[in-house]
């Protein structure tokens, strides 16, 4: 039997699932062909799972292929009904085991804490229990809401048994990564109050151990886009250029849609600009009742790669105005990056979580939660900021998100990859 002479193994929630590790993931494993891996797999749910779990999911006539070297697998649930929640998470397990037993050195990367380090940790365990001798690297990454949902919910609500598990099991890896240096601060910060409830010595570790590796990004599929083709994809969707204020994201309240909506109705631009909302998310429906009757909203709920970069091109502003909640803060915001990439008119976001990493100096800020500000904001933008300024901050927006490419990324995250391969 020929094996691979080198293998990465990503387990993640990968397409068609709407996130940003998902995304994530699919750059990484691109870049691993040009850096010495020659089987790249991508391990990951049976779709009928994860829309069983009700998480938003791109059209699935419409998915990006992968390059021939990468390999998408999504094993079947192992067991019957009688183990209702552990059966998928024992397929994925068992089937990195019997990856792990081929003699092929293997690099394992973990996106979102739990279950999917937890699967990767537990297959090495056995892989190494059974007498295989993986020759094996483990990689954890923190996307974010393993920290602002996971962990802070075992500390909402007092399970500390739980955080331990998670703390013991991320740490317990050979690399231990956050996807923004608010991400890592927040890892410490939590680690910190285990620490103090339990005895434990999480932070220590956390301090010296976690490094940062921004969001990857294929800047190729934004940049230079043919205007022609622009003007397409807007006059199929009965748009303009710079004729719409975009939102293109997960719809729920994190994102700040509930604000926006009200925002448009007290802007001074609306007369001139539509309001197009494109994602999916829980609210959808809830937004979509709100805005019935004002045809100056529109909704898109099937846009897909493709064209996400021209609607990203064409807007006269792009509004994110996300805010912290309980169940969520935006760690990082990777749209905001692509949408930096792609250009068109200027982004309105706001000081949450890590999103100022994203966009540095080259963002009008509002206040999260003010409404008012946020509707003068987008009105300034639209109707006063001068083409010089609009410009401007499109350069500067662009040269500051071409750092999260993920040529770039992947060689910080995998620097002996890299260097094998002569990139210095």
């Amino acid at each position: 039997m020929t094996h691979p002479r080198r293998r990465l193994v990503i387990v993640v929630r990968a397409d068609p699932v709407i996130c940003g590790h998902s995304g994530e993931a699919r750059n990484l494993a691109e870049v691993a062909l040009t850096r010495g891996f020659d089987d790249v797999r991508l391990l990951t749910w049976p779709i009928p799972t994860l829309q069983a779990a009700g998480l938003p999911l791109k059209p699935l006539d419409r998915l990006l292929p992968y390059s021939a070297g990468i390999t998408v697998e999504r094993p079947e649930a192992v067991g019957d009904y009688r183990v209702p929640d552990g059966r998928h998470q024992a397929g994925l397990t068992g089937r990195l085991v019997e990856l792990l037993a081929e003699p092929v050195p293997t690099t394992c990367l973990s996106m979102y804490l739990s279950p999917h380090t937890e699967v990767v940790m537990d297959a090495v365990a056995a892989a190494r229990a059974a007498g295989f001798a993986p020759d094996v690297r483990t990689v954890a990454k923190a996307v974010g809401s393993d920290v602002t949902n996971v962990i802070k919910s075992c500390l909402r609500d007092g399970r500390f048994g739980a955080a331990t598990v998670l703390f013991t099991t991320f740490l317990a890896n050979d690399e231990v990564v956050a996807v923004s240096e608010y991400t890592r601060q927040e890892i410490v910060a939590s680690a910190e109050q285990v620490d103090a409830r339990c005895g434990t010595r999480f932070a220590e570790q956390c301090r010296r151990r976690v490094t940062v590796s921004y969001p990857p990004i294929d800047s190729a599929a934004f940049l230079d886009l043919d205007p022609a083709h622009v003007d397409a994809a807007l006059a199929q969707r009965g748009l303009e250029r710079d004729g719409y204020i975009l939102f293109l994201s997960r719809v729920t309240p994190a994102k700040g849609i509930y604000e926006l909506l009200a925002a448009f109705g007290e802007m001074r631009c609306r007369s001139r600009v539509k309001l197009v909302v494109a994602g999916t998310g829980p609210v959808l429906e809830h937004v979509r009742a709100m805005a019935e009757g004002d045809d100056r909203v529109v909704f898109l709920t099937d846009v897909d790669d493709h064209e996400k970069p021209l609607l990203m091109r064409g807007c006269a502003a792009y509004a994110l105005p996300t805010k912290p909640e309980p169940d969520f803060v935006e760690t990082f915001g990777i749209a905001l990056a692509e949408k930096m990439l792609a250009g068109g008119g200027p982004i309105i976001t706001t000081r949450t979580g890590g999103t100022l990493e994203a966009v540095g100096d080259t963002a009008v800020i509002v206040e999260a939660g003010d409404v008012a500000g946020l509707a003068a904001a987008v009105d300034r933008v639209v109707l006063d900021m001068s083409a010089a300024e609009r410009q401007d901050l499109e350069h500067r927006a662009r040269a500051h998100a071409m750092s999260f490419d993920r040529v770039a990324v992947f060689d910080g995250l995998f620097p002996q990859e890299a260097a094998a391969v002569g990139i210095r």
